[in-house]
Protein backbone atom coordinates (compact mmCIF):
# COMPACT_ATOMS: atom_id res chain seq x y z
CA UNK A 1 0.00 0.00 0.00
CA UNK A 2 1.39 3.37 -1.01
CA UNK A 3 1.66 6.50 1.10
CA UNK A 4 3.91 7.61 3.92
CA UNK A 5 2.94 6.78 7.47
CA UNK A 6 3.52 8.73 10.65
CA UNK A 7 6.99 9.98 11.45
CA UNK A 8 9.49 7.30 12.37
CA UNK A 9 10.15 8.79 15.76
CA UNK A 10 6.87 7.51 17.21
CA UNK A 11 7.49 3.84 17.86
CA UNK A 12 5.47 1.44 19.96
CA UNK A 13 5.76 3.59 23.10
CA UNK A 14 3.40 6.19 21.70
CA UNK A 15 0.00 6.54 23.34
CA UNK A 16 -3.11 5.85 21.22
CA UNK A 17 -3.85 9.58 21.20
CA UNK A 18 -0.36 10.34 19.86
CA UNK A 19 -0.68 7.64 17.21
CA UNK A 20 -4.06 8.94 16.11
CA UNK A 21 -2.80 12.51 15.84
CA UNK A 22 -0.09 11.41 13.42
CA UNK A 23 -2.51 9.57 11.11
CA UNK A 24 -3.84 11.12 7.91
CA UNK A 25 -6.72 8.71 7.24
CA UNK A 26 -9.59 7.93 9.62
CA UNK A 27 -12.24 5.31 8.93
CA UNK A 28 -14.92 5.87 11.55
CA UNK A 29 -16.85 8.99 12.44
CA UNK A 30 -16.48 12.57 11.32
CA UNK A 31 -13.70 14.95 10.46
CA UNK A 32 -11.86 16.09 13.57
CA UNK A 33 -11.81 19.86 14.01
CA UNK A 34 -9.36 21.87 16.07
CA UNK A 35 -10.70 23.91 18.96
CA UNK A 36 -9.70 27.16 17.24
CA UNK A 37 -11.58 26.08 14.12
CA UNK A 38 -14.72 25.33 16.14
CA UNK A 39 -14.60 28.61 18.04
CA UNK A 40 -13.92 30.69 14.93
CA UNK A 41 -16.89 29.11 13.16
CA UNK A 42 -19.09 29.68 16.21
CA UNK A 43 -18.06 33.33 16.40
CA UNK A 44 -18.86 33.85 12.71
CA UNK A 45 -22.25 32.15 13.11
CA UNK A 46 -23.07 34.28 16.16
CA UNK A 47 -22.17 37.43 14.22
CA UNK A 48 -24.26 36.39 11.23
CA UNK A 49 -27.29 35.57 13.40
CA UNK A 50 -26.94 38.41 15.95
CA UNK A 51 -26.75 35.92 18.81
CA UNK A 52 -26.90 37.10 22.41
CA UNK A 53 -25.99 34.99 25.42
CA UNK A 54 -28.68 33.35 27.47
CA UNK A 55 -28.81 33.86 31.21
CA UNK A 56 -29.47 30.68 33.16
CA UNK A 57 -31.22 29.16 30.15
CA UNK A 58 -33.37 32.18 29.34
CA UNK A 59 -32.92 33.97 26.02
CA UNK A 60 -34.07 34.04 22.42
CA UNK A 61 -31.37 31.74 21.05
CA UNK A 62 -32.06 28.89 23.43
CA UNK A 63 -35.83 29.47 23.45
CA UNK A 64 -36.06 29.36 19.67
CA UNK A 65 -33.92 26.22 19.49
CA UNK A 66 -36.00 24.46 22.14
CA UNK A 67 -39.21 25.36 20.32
CA UNK A 68 -37.79 24.20 17.01
CA UNK A 69 -36.74 20.76 18.27
CA UNK A 70 -40.05 20.29 20.09
CA UNK A 71 -41.97 21.04 16.89
CA UNK A 72 -39.70 18.80 14.81
CA UNK A 73 -40.36 15.82 17.09
CA UNK A 74 -44.01 16.64 17.78
CA UNK A 75 -43.81 17.37 21.53
CA UNK A 76 -45.44 20.21 23.43
CA UNK A 77 -42.22 21.52 24.96
CA UNK A 78 -38.51 20.92 25.45
CA UNK A 79 -35.66 22.12 27.63
CA UNK A 80 -31.93 22.24 26.82
CA UNK A 81 -29.55 20.66 29.35
CA UNK A 82 -25.78 20.44 29.21
CA UNK A 83 -25.72 16.75 30.24
CA UNK A 84 -27.59 13.80 28.79
CA UNK A 85 -26.89 11.77 31.92
CA UNK A 86 -28.63 14.39 34.04
CA UNK A 87 -31.46 14.71 31.53
CA UNK A 88 -32.38 11.03 31.51
CA UNK A 89 -32.06 10.34 35.21
CA UNK A 90 -34.32 13.28 36.02
CA UNK A 91 -36.83 12.36 33.32
CA UNK A 92 -37.18 8.82 34.64
CA UNK A 93 -37.35 9.99 38.25
CA UNK A 94 -40.25 12.30 37.40
CA UNK A 95 -41.97 9.62 35.31
CA UNK A 96 -41.86 7.15 38.19
CA UNK A 97 -43.18 9.71 40.64
CA UNK A 98 -46.08 10.55 38.35
CA UNK A 99 -46.98 6.90 37.68
CA UNK A 100 -46.66 5.81 41.31
CA UNK A 101 -43.96 3.18 40.87
CA UNK A 102 -40.16 3.42 41.24
CA UNK A 103 -39.50 0.65 38.69
CA UNK A 104 -37.92 1.44 35.30
CA UNK A 105 -37.71 -1.26 32.65
CA UNK A 106 -34.65 -1.00 30.43
CA UNK A 107 -32.31 -3.13 28.35
CA UNK A 108 -29.16 -4.62 29.94
CA UNK A 109 -27.02 -2.53 27.58
CA UNK A 110 -28.68 0.78 28.46
CA UNK A 111 -26.33 3.73 28.94
CA UNK A 112 -27.71 4.19 32.45
CA UNK A 113 -26.37 0.75 33.41
CA UNK A 114 -23.16 0.74 31.37
CA UNK A 115 -21.74 4.23 31.67
CA UNK A 116 -23.24 6.21 34.57
CA UNK A 117 -21.61 4.66 37.67
CA UNK A 118 -24.91 3.58 39.26
CA UNK A 119 -26.10 7.18 39.61
CA UNK A 120 -29.76 6.14 39.48
CA UNK A 121 -29.24 3.86 42.48
CA UNK A 122 -26.81 5.87 44.59
CA UNK A 123 -28.80 9.09 44.16
CA UNK A 124 -32.11 7.34 44.81
CA UNK A 125 -33.73 8.25 41.49
CA UNK A 126 -35.49 4.96 40.70
CA UNK A 127 -35.07 1.17 40.61
CA UNK A 128 -34.20 -0.86 37.52
CA UNK A 129 -35.72 -3.95 35.93
CA UNK A 130 -33.45 -5.33 33.23
CA UNK A 131 -35.56 -6.67 30.37
CA UNK A 132 -34.81 -8.43 27.11
CA UNK A 133 -31.94 -10.41 25.61
CA UNK A 134 -28.62 -8.51 26.03
CA UNK A 135 -27.79 -9.18 22.36
CA UNK A 136 -31.13 -8.30 20.78
CA UNK A 137 -33.68 -5.50 20.74
CA UNK A 138 -36.63 -6.10 23.03
CA UNK A 139 -40.39 -6.09 22.51
CA UNK A 140 -43.60 -5.88 24.50
CA UNK A 141 -43.32 -9.48 25.73
CA UNK A 142 -40.25 -8.46 27.74
CA UNK A 143 -42.36 -6.32 30.08
CA UNK A 144 -45.79 -7.92 29.73
CA UNK A 145 -44.82 -10.89 31.93
CA UNK A 146 -43.64 -8.82 34.92
CA UNK A 147 -46.17 -8.94 37.81
CA UNK A 148 -44.80 -5.73 39.35
CA UNK A 149 -46.23 -2.33 38.54
CA UNK A 150 -43.74 -0.65 36.17
CA UNK A 151 -43.53 3.13 36.32
CA UNK A 152 -41.47 3.80 33.21
CA UNK A 153 -39.77 2.01 30.34
CA UNK A 154 -36.75 3.36 28.47
CA UNK A 155 -36.05 2.44 24.86
CA UNK A 156 -32.84 3.43 23.08
CA UNK A 157 -33.18 4.17 19.35
CA UNK A 158 -30.90 2.83 17.96
CA UNK A 159 -29.28 0.53 20.54
CA UNK A 160 -25.61 1.48 20.40
CA UNK A 161 -24.09 -1.37 22.42
CA UNK A 162 -25.46 -4.03 20.05
CA UNK A 163 -24.29 -2.43 16.83
CA UNK A 164 -26.95 0.22 16.31
CA UNK A 165 -29.89 -2.18 16.07
CA UNK A 166 -33.44 -0.91 15.76
CA UNK A 167 -36.59 -2.84 16.62
CA UNK A 168 -38.91 -3.55 13.74
CA UNK A 169 -41.42 -0.79 13.11
CA UNK A 170 -44.35 -3.02 14.09
CA UNK A 171 -42.61 -4.07 17.32
CA UNK A 172 -42.02 -0.43 18.26
CA UNK A 173 -45.65 0.49 17.63
CA UNK A 174 -46.79 -2.45 19.76
CA UNK A 175 -44.54 -1.26 22.58
CA UNK A 176 -46.02 2.22 22.41
CA UNK A 177 -49.56 0.84 22.57
CA UNK A 178 -48.70 -1.67 25.29
CA UNK A 179 -47.11 0.94 27.54
CA UNK A 180 -50.08 3.25 27.12
CA UNK A 181 -52.49 0.43 27.98
CA UNK A 182 -50.49 -0.43 31.12
CA UNK A 183 -50.05 3.22 32.18
CA UNK A 184 -46.26 2.94 31.80
CA UNK A 185 -44.40 6.14 30.93
CA UNK A 186 -42.55 5.34 27.68
CA UNK A 187 -39.30 7.29 27.42
CA UNK A 188 -36.98 7.41 24.41
CA UNK A 189 -33.21 7.44 24.75
CA UNK A 190 -32.72 9.26 21.46
CA UNK A 191 -28.98 9.88 21.70
CA UNK A 192 -28.83 8.83 18.03
CA UNK A 193 -32.44 9.44 17.05
CA UNK A 194 -31.30 11.48 14.06
CA UNK A 195 -29.55 8.36 12.72
CA UNK A 196 -32.58 6.19 13.48
CA UNK A 197 -34.77 8.39 11.32
CA UNK A 198 -32.60 7.62 8.28
CA UNK A 199 -32.58 3.93 9.15
CA UNK A 200 -36.35 3.71 9.42
CA UNK A 201 -36.86 6.06 6.49
CA UNK A 202 -39.55 7.85 8.50
CA UNK A 203 -39.94 11.42 9.81
CA UNK A 204 -38.71 12.17 13.30
CA UNK A 205 -42.19 13.08 14.54
CA UNK A 206 -43.58 9.74 13.37
CA UNK A 207 -40.92 7.85 15.31
CA UNK A 208 -41.42 9.99 18.43
CA UNK A 209 -45.22 9.75 18.35
CA UNK A 210 -46.41 7.53 21.20
CA UNK A 211 -43.43 8.25 23.47
CA UNK A 212 -44.28 10.22 26.60
CA UNK A 213 -40.87 11.87 26.70
CA UNK A 214 -37.60 11.80 24.80
CA UNK A 215 -33.97 12.76 25.18
CA UNK A 216 -31.81 13.77 22.22
CA UNK A 217 -28.09 14.53 22.03
CA UNK A 218 -26.32 17.26 20.08
CA UNK A 219 -22.66 16.20 20.16
CA UNK A 220 -22.74 12.77 18.49
CA UNK A 221 -24.21 12.82 15.00
CA UNK A 222 -24.95 16.55 15.13
CA UNK A 223 -21.37 17.52 15.97
CA UNK A 224 -21.92 20.04 18.75
CA UNK A 225 -19.69 20.57 21.76
CA UNK A 226 -22.12 18.79 24.07
CA UNK A 227 -25.62 19.22 25.38
CA UNK A 228 -28.95 17.45 25.30
CA UNK A 229 -32.64 18.18 25.23
CA UNK A 230 -35.57 16.71 27.12
CA UNK A 231 -38.94 16.74 25.38
CA UNK A 232 -42.42 16.02 26.70
CA UNK A 233 -45.57 17.76 27.86
CA UNK A 234 -45.29 21.34 29.04
CA UNK A 235 -45.89 20.39 32.68
CA UNK A 236 -43.33 17.55 32.54
CA UNK A 237 -40.69 19.82 31.04
CA UNK A 238 -41.33 22.60 33.56
CA UNK A 239 -40.91 20.17 36.43
CA UNK A 240 -37.67 18.93 34.86
CA UNK A 241 -36.36 22.52 34.75
CA UNK A 242 -36.71 22.66 38.54
CA UNK A 243 -34.79 19.42 38.92
CA UNK A 244 -32.03 20.58 36.56
CA UNK A 245 -31.49 23.49 38.94
CA UNK A 246 -31.49 21.16 41.95
CA UNK A 247 -28.91 18.91 40.28
CA UNK A 248 -26.58 21.75 39.26
CA UNK A 249 -27.52 21.79 35.59
CA UNK A 250 -28.75 25.38 35.44
CA UNK A 251 -25.40 26.82 34.36
CA UNK A 252 -25.04 30.56 33.80
CA UNK A 253 -24.42 30.28 30.02
CA UNK A 254 -25.74 27.49 27.83
CA UNK A 255 -25.32 29.53 24.66
CA UNK A 256 -21.94 28.05 23.61
CA UNK A 257 -23.47 24.56 23.54
CA UNK A 258 -26.61 25.75 21.78
CA UNK A 259 -24.63 27.64 19.13
CA UNK A 260 -22.38 24.65 18.46
CA UNK A 261 -25.45 22.46 17.96
CA UNK A 262 -27.65 24.91 16.06
CA UNK A 263 -24.96 25.90 13.54
CA UNK A 264 -24.47 22.28 12.42
CA UNK A 265 -28.00 20.98 12.88
CA UNK A 266 -29.49 21.45 9.42
CA UNK A 267 -26.42 20.23 7.54
CA UNK A 268 -25.90 17.17 9.70
CA UNK A 269 -29.59 16.23 9.69
CA UNK A 270 -29.72 16.50 5.91
CA UNK A 271 -26.63 14.26 5.62
CA UNK A 272 -28.10 11.33 7.59
CA UNK A 273 -29.72 9.56 4.59
CA UNK A 274 -26.46 9.75 2.62
CA UNK A 275 -24.52 8.35 5.57
CA UNK A 276 -26.97 5.47 5.80
CA UNK A 277 -26.65 4.82 2.06
CA UNK A 278 -22.86 4.77 2.46
CA UNK A 279 -23.29 2.24 5.28
CA UNK A 280 -25.31 0.03 2.95
CA UNK A 281 -22.53 0.32 0.38
CA UNK A 282 -19.94 -0.62 3.02
CA UNK A 283 -21.94 -3.71 3.95
CA UNK A 284 -21.89 -4.77 0.29
CA UNK A 285 -18.07 -4.85 0.47
CA UNK A 286 -17.82 -6.96 3.62
CA UNK A 287 -18.61 -10.40 2.10
CA UNK A 288 -15.20 -10.20 0.42
CA UNK A 289 -13.67 -10.15 3.93
CA UNK A 290 -15.34 -12.97 5.88
CA UNK A 291 -13.17 -12.42 8.98
CA UNK A 292 -14.87 -9.02 9.43
CA UNK A 293 -18.34 -10.04 10.60
CA UNK A 294 -20.85 -7.19 10.99
CA UNK A 295 -23.53 -6.92 13.64
CA UNK A 296 -26.32 -6.44 12.75
CA UNK A 297 -26.18 -8.64 9.65
CA UNK A 298 -27.73 -5.81 7.62
CA UNK A 299 -27.47 -2.13 8.59
CA UNK A 300 -30.18 -0.53 10.70
CA UNK A 301 -28.53 2.91 10.75
CA UNK A 302 -25.12 4.39 9.96
CA UNK A 303 -23.23 2.45 12.61
CA UNK A 304 -22.17 -1.16 13.05
CA UNK A 305 -20.02 -3.48 15.12
CA UNK A 306 -17.42 -5.70 13.51
CA UNK A 307 -16.72 -9.01 15.27
CA UNK A 308 -13.31 -10.56 14.70
CA UNK A 309 -11.67 -13.89 15.66
CA UNK A 310 -8.91 -12.26 17.70
CA UNK A 311 -8.43 -11.33 21.32
CA UNK A 312 -8.79 -7.67 22.11
CA UNK A 313 -5.08 -7.20 22.74
CA UNK A 314 -4.15 -8.65 19.33
CA UNK A 315 -6.71 -6.43 17.63
CA UNK A 316 -5.31 -3.34 19.33
CA UNK A 317 -1.84 -4.35 18.17
CA UNK A 318 -3.11 -4.46 14.59
CA UNK A 319 -4.65 -1.01 14.98
CA UNK A 320 -1.41 0.46 16.29
CA UNK A 321 0.79 -1.22 13.68
CA UNK A 322 -1.37 -0.05 10.79
CA UNK A 323 -1.40 3.44 12.27
CA UNK A 324 2.39 3.47 12.53
CA UNK A 325 3.11 1.94 9.13
CA UNK A 326 0.31 3.36 6.98
CA UNK A 327 -1.06 6.42 8.78
CA UNK A 328 -4.55 4.88 8.94
CA UNK A 329 -6.60 5.01 12.13
CA UNK A 330 -8.99 2.05 11.96
CA UNK A 331 -10.88 2.43 15.24
CA UNK A 332 -10.63 3.88 18.71
CA UNK A 333 -11.16 0.97 21.09
CA UNK A 334 -12.05 -2.71 21.04
CA UNK A 335 -14.12 -4.84 23.40
CA UNK A 336 -13.71 -8.48 24.28
CA UNK A 337 -16.58 -10.69 23.13
CA UNK A 338 -18.32 -13.38 25.15
CA UNK A 339 -16.45 -16.04 23.18
CA UNK A 340 -12.75 -16.35 24.23
CA UNK A 341 -10.33 -15.17 21.59
CA UNK A 342 -12.89 -12.90 19.95
CA UNK A 343 -13.48 -9.15 20.12
CA UNK A 344 -15.39 -6.40 18.38
CA UNK A 345 -15.02 -2.79 17.28
CA UNK A 346 -17.50 -0.04 16.42
CA UNK A 347 -17.62 1.98 13.22
CA UNK A 348 -19.79 5.03 12.62
CA UNK A 349 -20.19 5.93 8.96
CA UNK A 350 -19.96 9.67 8.57
CA UNK A 351 -17.87 12.40 7.02
CA UNK A 352 -14.68 10.33 6.92
CA UNK A 353 -16.05 7.48 4.83
CA UNK A 354 -18.17 9.83 2.74
CA UNK A 355 -15.04 11.71 1.67
CA UNK A 356 -13.06 8.54 0.93
CA UNK A 357 -12.95 7.09 -2.62
CA UNK A 358 -14.53 3.65 -3.03
CA UNK A 359 -11.25 2.04 -4.07
CA UNK A 360 -9.51 3.53 -1.04
CA UNK A 361 -12.13 2.03 1.28
CA UNK A 362 -11.71 -1.36 -0.39
CA UNK A 363 -7.94 -1.04 -0.01
CA UNK A 364 -8.22 -0.35 3.71
CA UNK A 365 -10.68 -3.20 4.23
CA UNK A 366 -8.21 -5.52 2.50
CA UNK A 367 -5.33 -4.27 4.61
CA UNK A 368 -7.31 -4.75 7.81
CA UNK A 369 -8.62 -8.17 6.79
CA UNK A 370 -5.17 -9.41 5.75
CA UNK A 371 -3.70 -8.32 9.08
CA UNK A 372 -6.44 -10.17 10.95
CA UNK A 373 -5.86 -13.29 8.85
CA UNK A 374 -2.12 -13.21 9.48
CA UNK A 375 -2.59 -12.76 13.21
CA UNK A 376 -5.21 -15.54 13.29
CA UNK A 377 -2.84 -17.89 11.50
CA UNK A 378 -0.26 -17.56 14.26
CA UNK A 379 -2.88 -18.21 16.93
CA UNK A 380 -3.06 -14.76 18.51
Amino acid sequence: MSGAGPSQGGGSNMTPQELARQCHTFVSGHRSRKAAEDYAAMAAWCEAHAVSHDMYGEGQLIGDFEARIAALLGFEASVFCISGTMTQSIALRLACQQRGSPLVALHPTAHILRHELNNYQLLGHFKVLEVGDPHRTWDLDAIASWPERIGAALYELPMREIGGQLPSWDSLQALKAGCKERNIHFHMDGARLWEASAGYGRPLAEIAAGFDSAYVSFYKGIGGLGGAMLLGTSSFVEEARVWFKRMGGNVFRRSPYVVAAAMHFDTRLAAMPAWFARTQWLYAQLPAHPLLTPNPAQPHCNMLHLHLPLAREALMDIRDRIAQEHGIWLFGGAQSSAMPGHSCIEWTVGENLMAMADDRVREILGLFSDAVAQMTAVGA
